[in-house]
């Protein structure tokens, strides 16, 4: 229903006041879900399909998100959830089957392959030093041995230059003492 203009709040300078129109909870509900499940749509095509701002919609996606429901940070693929939302839905996944875990997948628009990718990356999380450490110690050991032999390539074409230019030295001194050579 339009207020009609007449009765339209205005200011003291007779500029008319926006008014916010009222979303029930189950159409919010509605057009969260289509953010959220398989065949998500993205913001802006939710709000110009829906006439809610944009704003409004991301809004309403990081309410949910602080309430614990699992939506992607980014309008496109599962790549882009957060690693809070991949944990939660590892720790949800945790205790299915084949079965119920390719149930939960369709309905959250993720394959099975990503889930176990996910699932490697929290298992791996906490050993994550340990294994960066051997990892960095390797490479330091072969940077230390190709700095050693890139120290010695480099004495060695200095000692080459130095007995280079002692001879070029000499070889002037010869001139000037016998004068140039007569061939």
């Amino acid at each position: 229903m339009k207020i009609p203009i007449e009765s339209q709040p205005t200011t003291p300078w007779g500029w008319k006041k926006a008014t916010m129109k009222r979303i029930p909870k189950e159409r919010k509900e509605a057009i969260l879900a289509k953010l959220a499940g398989p065949d998500r749509m993205s913001v802006e095509e939710l709000a110009k399909q829906e006439g809610i701002s944009a704003v409004t919609l991301y809004a309403w996606r990081k309410q949910a998100r602080q309430e614990g429901r699992l939506m992607p940070d980014h309008d496109d693929s599962p790549q882009g959830w957060s690693s809070r939302d991949k944990f939660n839905t590892v720790l949800e996944t945790a205790g299915m089957n084949e079965v119920a875990l390719s149930q939960y997948c369709r309905s959250k628009g993720l394959y099975p392959e990503q889930v176990a990718r996910w699932r490697q990356s929290c298992e791996q999380a906490n050993d994550w030093d340990r294994t960066q450490n051997i990892v960095l110690a390797r490479q330091q050991r072969q940077d230390r041995q190709s700095i050693e032999i890139l120290q010695k390539e480099l004495r060695r074409k200095e000692k080459a230059l130095a007995e280079a230019a002692a001879l070029l030295v000499l070889s002037k001194k010869v001139e000037a003492i016998w004068g140039e050579k007569d061939e």
